[in-house]
């Protein structure tokens, strides 16, 4: 049963990072859109799908493009802070999602400059210059495997034998079902 516990940990929890992570990067744009006098037509946050967010008219469109980003990490590490300030169970796993968000938003402009794609290309044909993308992968990536460190034996992994909180288990399947479950019914279809 310890296995199953870990398989049911890592199989929830990977997908349900992913999904937060678009999720939050998503509203990145969407709130910088809006306070920046834009007018949001479409969010698409769906399981199927990469995220993007449509503003139109996007009055400070380089704005809301980093707007992504900086809220994706922003809001994920106060959620571990949160979490670790006030010792509220399975804090590791807001440091891993944390952790995730880093990686995922560092790659995601630092090795998008190299193709023009996604909110890098956007970035750059806005103005920002090359090396600011890349100097924002260098920094968050190592950060999010810095947020890492340790938790292995969290997820059952090296000493710990497989062995994981249940509760953190099922936690993690219920968010993950929950967060795909609303992603799937309530975006619109891309």
């Amino acid at each position: 049963m310890k296995r199953m516990n870990q398989v049911i940990l890592i199989a929830s929890f990977l997908p349900f990072c992913w999904l937060a992570f678009m999720a939050f990067h998503e509203l990145g744009h969407v709130m910088a859109g809006w306070m920046t006098g834009g007018t949001i037509g479409k969010v698409i946050l769906h399981p199927w799908a990469i995220s993007r967010t449509d503003v139109s008219p996007n009055p400070n469109p380089l704005v809301t493009v980093w707007a992504g980003p900086i809220v994706g990490i922003l809001l994920p590490l106060l959620v571990w802070g949160v979490f670790w300030k006030f010792k509220i169970r399975g804090d590791y796993l807001a440091r891993f999602f944390a952790g995730f968000c880093l990686i995922a938003n560092g790659a995601y402009i630092g090795i998008g400059s190299f193709e023009n794609i996604g909110d890098a290309g956007d970035m750059m044909r806005y103005g920002t210059p090359i090396w600011l993308l890349w100097l924002f992968g260098i920094l968050t990536v190592p950060l999010g495997f810095l947020a890492w460190h340790k938790l292995g034996p969290k997820f059952g992994l090296g000493e710990s034998n497989g062995v994981v909180d249940e509760w953190a288990a099922y936690a993690s399947l219920g968010l993950f079902t929950l967060l795909f479950l609303a992603t799937f019914l309530l975006s619109p279809r891309f």
